[in-house]
């Protein structure tokens, strides 16, 4: 949703924000081209991946009015794209990727596929860099942070903007821009209860909500794990098994800034990989020894902390969730009772 809204920006659809804060505040009159990259598909082999960069090279070039001679390298016609692109609307292009690390995490529990298409990526993402002159703007959507070396060599204009406070509420709604927008939305419908299940995300400034969640609830106003079940935790859930993770540390887990960092292929972390996909969020941060900076995680709200703990106890024990929590439930009541 975010990237889109910056794609209509730079393509100068002024209509659309008619009413919004930019409206009066961006020069409509200049329109720049635009490439997006998203990166939908299957990637279990290199072949898939680069067949889906022609693909998406193949739908800029119609949209852009443009031909590629270069069918045989993706990182060859994604360089021509952005030239010719430049060339033909006489202005700097605008370069959007979202999930720009799908094909990696995909494939995560394949390390050696997941550190080709890694490596593939990082041959593509150079192009950005070579190519700084014909660049109005790039952003890069995506759930793990790789550090610069291992990805995005070279690319040493771009800056993370993740834990930046200052854009802490860009992918939220806060509970302000919730009242007063939704406000006709809202009436009738318990606020604390939707506060409990969809609030709670923390990027260093105010508590948000999610907002594919806020957006499927007032559409059905039914409570609902919307965000929760249109991801895919299942290899998240084999890892913690293969490396036996201690599940109860998720309630009061306490990390340095460095963990949050960074993502490594070769060695995973599952506090990392949990973080930066959104199943834990800051609860708090604390200053130690040495500036450094000490982050204690939790759940954000009661959709992914019941949902979490749904999947985890079907995966374990293959059984629909409802009746093992019941089932769990008569034994502890009547344990105590013993």
């Amino acid at each position: 949703m975010f990237l889109d809204t910056l794609k209509n920006i730079f393509e100068g659809n002024k209509e659309l924000f008619e009413g919004l804060y930019i409206y009066d505040k961006w020069d409509w009159d200049t329109k720049y081209p635009v490439i997006k990259i998203d990166w939908a598909g299957d990637f279990q082999m290199l072949e898939s991946l680069k067949d889906r960069a022609f693909d998406i090279f193949r739908r800029n070039q119609e949209k852009l009015g443009i031909t590629c001679e270069n069918t045989k390298n993706p990182s060859s016609c994604f360089d021509e794209l952005i030239q010719k692109a430049y060339q033909k609307h006489n202005q700097r292009v605008a370069i959007l990727i979202d999930e720009y690390d799908k094909p990696i995490l995909d494939v995560i529990q394949n390390q050696e596929q997941a550190i080709q298409n890694r490596e593939f990526l990082k041959g593509l993402y150079s192009i950005i860099k070579a190519n700084d002159e014909y660049i109005k703007f790039c952003f890069l959507t995506g759930v793990s942070k790789f550090s610069k070396a291992s990805i995005f060599s070279g690319l040493n204009m771009l800056v993370d903007i993740s834990l930046m406070p200052k854009f802490g509420n860009i992918c939220g709604y806060t509970q302000r821009e919730l009242e007063e927008n939704f406000k006709e939305h809202l009436e009738g419908l318990d606020l604390k209860e939707i506060k409990e299940w969809y609030n709670g995300y923390n990027f260093l400034k105010d508590r948000v909500y999610n907002p594919f969640d806020i957006l499927q609830y007032l559409d059905n106003k039914m409570l609902d794990n919307y965000w929760f079940v249109s991801g895919n935790l299942g290899f998240l859930i084999k890892l913690m098994k293969e490396k036996k993770y201690f599940l109860p540390n998720l309630s009061n887990l306490i990390v340095d800034k460095k963990l949050l960092d960074v993502f490594n292929i070769e060695k995973t972390d599952i506090e990392v990989l949990l973080f930066q996909a959104g199943y834990l969020t800051i609860k708090e941060t604390s200053k130690v020894s040495f500036g450094t900076i000490k982050y204690k995680l939790h759940f954000p709200n009661k959709e992914v902390k019941v949902s979490f703990s749904d999947v985890i106890i079907e995966y374990l024990t293959n059984q629909d969730p409802l009746l093992e929590k019941e089932n769990i439930y008569n034994t502890i009541r009547w344990e105590g009772q013993t």
